[in-house]
């Protein structure tokens, strides 16, 4: 299992710094027979590049393929496909961080839960009625509890027992916009980690939160991509102090956040909200942080190109060498998204199929290499003292450290 150690996350005595992807389909597509080798392939081809983490949902809640199909009730096809999956990333020696709930309609998400609690009779009038509705609350519980106890068909091991499994993550990019001081999301994070940890203390466990800093912190509201993002119901700092929250998630979508900002300027913000979020991890919070969705499109009307996109995921990749140079909270970051070949109707501008993104994965591989040079070449308390002392034979430096 990966541990924590201060700001850093460790295996053994020895630092962990990672480098990983999302790939948010597995699941879904090794249902299929048809398609399950897709989910061989994005793992093969994420491995030649060093990738080391996988962040995926564990999750599909009502509608197509649905892993939940109302409250409790599973299709055991769709549970063996994420078998499947964990499985798959195990040969690989790929890890996972599962999601266990989305925050948007995708895949269900919080709004089908309300849902099902509609059909049952309840009266609710907001899909915020998730984290603060009892019956709602039990049907997520015992979601957490059903996964976290399932016995993996191809390996016989629980899933709370499997190292495989990095961490679990309560929801993506959560938000109650109906209480913007973010007591009731501050409270459901407190329930829901207690009840998490209370199944399985080992894995780590993070929020999903998209990073953005509230009421608790206003020093730091300028930080934030607009000021929008303050009145969301998250609170970064807020979020990151609750007991059973181990590593601190963030998210990275400049073009998202700045639209029609220029690719400059949207880099300067990259480089800001990450130091920020790095030194708050490190000083104020004593845990890494991982970067656990960082992208940008291509599509049209975007800023950015192919080009300029390996100028932002070598910008991303930067900040992090630095704060890995100094044995400080930059634990890694996951690019949002990984696809196999011909998948190209799943992407809407982020994807990214390493076989022919040829620079991207010369930048990726290269920053892999340099994690593995500091995890493999340092114990935990070198506190590091690092230096430049080779290059590989493509010219990269390798960063070691003094011992």
């Amino acid at each position: 299992m990966i541990k924590t150690r201060g700001s850093q996350f460790v295996v053994g005595d020895q630092p962990l710094y990672v480098n990983g992807f999302n790939s948010y389909w597995l699941m879904i597509l090794a249902v299929d027979p048809s398609t399950r080798g897709k989910v061989t392939e994005v793992f093969q081809q994420a491995a030649a590049v060093g990738l080391t983490v996988c962040r995926t949902w564990g999750f599909n809640d009502g509608g197509w393929r649905a892993l939940q199909k109302s409250p409790g009730v599973y299709d055991e096809n769709v549970f063996k496909a994420l078998d499947f999956v964990v499985s798959e990333a195990r040969k690989y020696r790929i890890r996972l961080i599962l999601s266990l709930i989305n925050n948007w309609d995708g895949y269900g998400g919080k709004a089908q839960y309300v849902k099902w609690a509609r059909d049952a009779g309840l009266n609710l009038t907001s899909d915020d009625d998730f984290f603060s509705d009892q019956t709602v609350k039990g049907y997520f519980k015992n979601h957490v509890n059903n996964m976290l106890t399932r016995v993996n068909t191809y390996t016989n091991v629980m899933y709370k027992d499997d190292p495989t499994i990095f961490a679990w993550e309560l929801m993506n990019e959560l938000r109650c916009m109906s209480d913007p001081t973010g007591n009731k999301l501050q409270a459901w994070i407190q329930e829901m980690a207690f009840h998490v940890k209370s199944i399985d203390p080992d894995h780590l466990l993070e929020v999903g939160a998209e990073g953005f800093y509230g009421p608790s912190s206003p020093a730091r509201l300028q930080a934030n991509p607009n000021t929008y993002a303050s009145q969301v119901g998250t609170d970064f700092i807020r979020n990151h102090r609750v007991l059973g929250i181990d590593f601190a998630s963030v998210h990275i979508y400049p073009d998202t956040w700045m639209s029609g900002a220029t690719v400059e300027a949207q880099l300067k913000f990259v480089q800001a909200w990450m130091q920020a979020h790095i030194a708050d991890a490190e000083i104020t919070l004593g845990m890494p942080v991982v970067f656990t969705e960082f992208g940008v499109s291509t599509r049209a009307r975007s800023a950015f190109n192919a080009t300029s996109r390996d100028q932002f995921v070598q910008a991303v990749y930067g900040v992090l060498l630095n704060s890995t140079r100094r044995g400080s909270a930059g634990a890694g970051a996951l690019l949002w998204q990984v696809f196999p070949e011909g998948t190209d109707y799943m992407d809407y501008g982020y994807g990214v199929v390493l076989p022919r993104a040829k620079d991207t994965s010369r930048i990726m591989s290269a920053h892999s290499r340099r994690l593995l040079a500091f995890n493999s070449r340092c114990s935990w308390s070198c506190r590091w003292g690092c230096r430049k002392e080779e290059q590989s034979e493509d010219g990269d430096d390798l960063l070691f450290h003094e011992l």
